[in-house]
């Protein structure tokens, strides 16, 4: 045997540890096989991430949100936006594919708060720009609520700029996409309400309303009910009485009463001066809807003056002032002098 593996060598021009060297080569080790995996696994985990940060992302995302109510949309965006810087640069660091999940629904969420600050602040190029990303990294995300949450967005932006089909159109989107058990499909559902009563549609608006109604009664007030896209049951009243002063029914009076007492003298969570603020412009329509006008061009000058009317509803004060005016209330010219004051 050793003469014919000599004679195999000098044949083939190799020596014989040549040949070991060749086989080891061809037929890799059980070691080696296990030390790939392992670099792989290495390399897979490897993250200059990591849970603590996210974890602390995740909170900012809603201590933000919560602040909401509350704080100036102009002073809020400030803090959205270091936050939404941090999370770019993050994106570029290493990361495992959890990780890299987690940071993009986190920057969905902080891109749809920029956009509904933006919104508020009536920066209507701003605002679609960052629905845009946010809805795009909701879809990487594969995060339906967040998705649904962005066309419900977009909704009441056309609300707010007039475009009721439209606002019809993607508050019923949102419907479709978001899970049934979720407060963006709740709060889908009562814009969709709202955009019905801009277009006139009483018998629809009110079977939306009922929708509405089923949809919150079993629910519990959550632990924070100032976080916006946690659909607080109390919040389902004002929407009710915006919706319903729409419509030019009188029974929003009542409704947009309840909704002030409970706002500015709240029984859990904060008061709420902003929705405070737009309720009493429901409850301004209402009232002149019930032929009372002088009584509504008061509470109109309290809304005007709160200073916590925010752009984005500076066309509802406008309509209010308009129906004030048109009842011949000698008052409207201060409401009108109030509101120059305001856009200024």
């Amino acid at each position: 045997m050793e003469i014919g593996v000599g004679r195999l060598a000098v044949v083939s021009g190799m020596g014989l540890f040549d040949l070991e060297d060749l086989a080891r080569l061809a037929v890799p080790s059980i070691d080696s096989d296990e030390a790939e995996a392992i670099e792989l696994r290495q390399r897979v985990a490897a993250s200059d991430v990591g849970p603590h940060t996210l974890d602390r992302l995740e909170s900012a995302v809603d201590e933000l949100a919560i602040a909401y109510p509350s704080t100036p949309p102009d002073l809020l965006l400030l803090g959205v936006r270091r936050h939404l810087t941090y999370v770019g640069k993050l994106l570029d660091a290493r990361k495992t594919l959890a990780e890299h999940r987690r940071l993009v629904v986190v920057g969905s969420w902080l891109s749809l708060l920029a956009a509904t600050c933006s919104i508020d602040l009536a920066q209507r190029p701003a605002a679609a720009a960052r629905l845009r990303t946010a809805a795009q990294l909701a879809d990487h995300g594969e995060h339906p609520e967040l998705s649904a949450w962005c066309l419900e967005t977009e909704a009441w932006q056309a609300v707010t700029d007039g475009d009721y089909r439209r606002a019809l159109k993607l508050s019923q989107g949102a419907q479709a996409v978001a899970p049934h058990d979720s407060s963006a499909y709740i709060q889908a559902t009562a814009q969709e309400g709202r955009a019905h009563a801009r277009l006139g549609h009483t018998r629809e608006t009110l079977k939306v309303l009922g929708r509405v109604e089923h949809l919150v009664a079993p629910l519990t007030v959550p632990d924070r009910p100032e976080h916006h896209y946690r659909y607080d049951p109390q919040k389902s009243n004002a929407y009710v009485a915006t919706t319903l002063s729409w419509l030019g029914d009188p029974g929003a009076e009542s409704i947009a009463r309840q909704v002030l007492t409970q706002l500015e003298n709240p029984t859990t969570g904060t008061s709420r001066p902003r929705r405070a603020a737009t309720a009493r412009l429901d409850l301004s329509l209402a009232l002149i809807a019930s032929s009372r006008p002088d009584e509504a061009s008061g509470v109109t000058m309290q809304a005007l003056t709160s200073g916590r009317l925010v752009p984005s509803n500076f066309w509802r004060a406008k309509e209010v002032i308009k129906a004030v005016n048109a009842c011949g209330v000698p008052e409207a010219a201060e409401l009108r002098d109030a509101y120059e004051s305001l856009e200024a």
